[in-house]
């Protein structure tokens, strides 16, 4: 399968690809930058249920946020949330990968001493069932809310009783200069990933969307050949490996362009449903 360096047709054999799992990130993949979906999303979603064709949101966002996202058409829909940490299917587990609690006690420490220093930056520990942050200034809880509906704010996130899947940092500076670079010394053994301009995920280091997907592959039975993946950020680069059919949008980071098969238009052209429309054939555009 070819490179494409443009959006351009992709498929233009007689009949479409055979594409079985569709799996794209959401912010600045298939939400616009106001971060609302494309107005062909549940048309789309009623076309690829039709035709037997399972579409997988990959998010860095909780759970309890997708599902209610997509409440519309949730029945059956897999949710690959909190970056691949924790999988669900019409509301059961099919995979997690819990951080140690020493690990989260660490973290958060770490991030203590950056607020020490000047550093505007906030953690979200992420559990199974909500959300646990220390700060309560309403321009941090403002940012929260938009991946975290379940959410809470307690005086020690460390104590909490929860599964804990990951710990975001929102930074109100570069994320990539200054937060990243704090968390260096987990890397050894943990994904630290830069998720978004402002945010940096740490994870098991088995725990990324590319893994999350590749169990969902053998459990459904379908193979990358049959796999579509859209991304645009750092935390996409593993799910994009998992994939013959793989997208970065056009406004995608440079590394994600240079791991990606093809490109897609951007997020505010609605790259991915365009692209899917191509590729399957489907009557959403006229």
């Amino acid at each position: 399968m070819p490179y494409s360096p443009t959006p351009a047709p992709l498929h233009t054999a007689a009949a479409p690809a055979d594409i079985r799992l569709i799996v794209t990130d959401m912010d600045g993949t298939l939400l616009d930058d106001d971060k609302r979906p494309p107005a062909e999303l549940w048309t789309a979603l009623e076309l690829l249920r039709e035709r037997g064709v399972l579409f997988c949101p990959a998010s860095g966002r909780q759970y309890a946020t997708l599902a209610r996202e997509f409440s519309r058409a949730a029945d059956g829909m897999v949710f690959i949330a909190e970056n691949g940490t924790y999988v669900v299917r019409d509301g059961v587990e099919l995979s997690s990968d819990p951080l140690d609690r020493a690990v989260v006690a660490e973290v958060l420490e770490t991030v203590r001493r950056l607020n020490a220093d000047g550093v505007d930056v906030g953690a979200v520990v992420c559990g199974k069932r909500s959300a646990y942050v220390e700060r309560a200034d309403e321009p941090f809880l403002a940012e929260v809310r938009r991946y975290y509906v379940e959410n809470r704010v307690v005086a020690d996130a460390t104590a909490v009783e929860d599964e804990i899947l990951k710990i975001a940092l929102f930074d109100f500076g570069p994320a990539e200069q200054t937060t990243a670079p704090a968390l260096a010394a987990f890397a050894a053994t943990h994904q630290v990933v830069v998720s978004g301009e402002h945010w940096v995920d740490l994870m098991n280091r088995t725990a990324d969307k590319g893994a999350a997907l590749r169990r969902l592959q053998r459990e459904l039975g379908v193979t990358p050949a049959q796999t579509m993946v859209f991304g645009d950020y750092l935390n996409d680069l593993q799910m994009l490996d998992a994939a013959d059919w793989s997208f970065a949008m056009a406004n995608a980071h440079p590394e994600v362009v240079r791991r990606a098969r093809h490109l897609a238009p951007a997020n505010t052209d609605n790259g991915v449903l365009r692209t899917v429309a191509r590729v399957l054939g489907l009557p959403l555009f006229t």
